[in-house]
Order: structure tokens, then sequence, then C-alpha cells
């Protein structure tokens, strides 16, 4: 009894330790790494609550708002050290490269998002990204 809750308490370390890491590669910094389930789940309910207002639930944009995510070449060509940068630093209405003319505030209008919450987000995005 005593050896199976150890056994049983080392694979939930080991679990615990591989969700926390974003599973293997190079930490998703190029773009081309491969993220963790539990990363782009976390991602996702991140992006839900915060970018969706602007983006869609599904990513596909609003009207008026948020760019079409699942489309969209900026974010499939940016490496996600590009995107953690431009989404701590958001996008005036007057930014030469801003087609929508409306704001995309810093860190999405929610100065407590940290790199790691923004890194899932980006890990999210990239699942939902529509492959050619």
């Amino acid at each position: 009894m005593k050896a199976h809750m150890t056994l049983a308490g080392s694979l939930m370390a080991a679990l615990i330790l591989t969700a926390g890491c974003g599973g293997g590669g190079d930490g998703g910094t190029d773009g081309s790494s491969d993220p963790s389930n539990a990363s782009v789940a976390a991602g996702k309910v991140t992006f839900s609550k915060i970018c969706s207002a602007c983006h869609g639930m599904d990513g596909k944009g609003m009207p008026s708002l948020g760019k079409d995510i699942t489309t969209s070449t900026f974010v499939a060509s940016d490496t996600d050290e590009q995107l953690l940068a431009f989404i701590k630093e958001g996008r005036a209405a007057d930014h030469p490269d801003n087609t929508t003319g409306v704001p995309m505030p810093p860190k999405a209008g929610d100065p407590t998002l940290t790199d790691a919450k923004i890194l899932e987000v980006i890990a999210y995005m990239r699942s939902i990204q529509v492959k050619p």
C-alpha cells in the first residue's frame, strides 16, 4: 500500500512538472514548438476572459473590433517572443499598421497579465490557426 502511494505521488509530481514546463521543446519562443495541452487549455481560458471581447470566442474577430486570429498571417509569421512583445505593448488606434482604427491596449487592458499567461494565450492562438 505504501509503495503504491509513493508511486502515485511520483507520477503526480512528474505530471505537474511536465505541465508547468509547458511540455517539451524550446519553451515556445520561436513559434514552432508543440505546446502542451495544459498550456493551450490555460491559454483558452485566459483568451475567453480577456481577448474574446474583441477577437471573438472562436478567435474569428468581431466586426469593427479585433482581427481574425485564425487566419492571421501576423500571428502565423511572428515568433512567440515577437507576439509576447506585441501583446505587452499593444497598438494605438493611429498606428500605421492598425487596420481597424481600434486601439489594442497593452496586455489587452489587463495590467496583471503575466508573461507566462500571455505565452499560454499565444499557444492557444496557434492552436486555432487554420493551417494552409
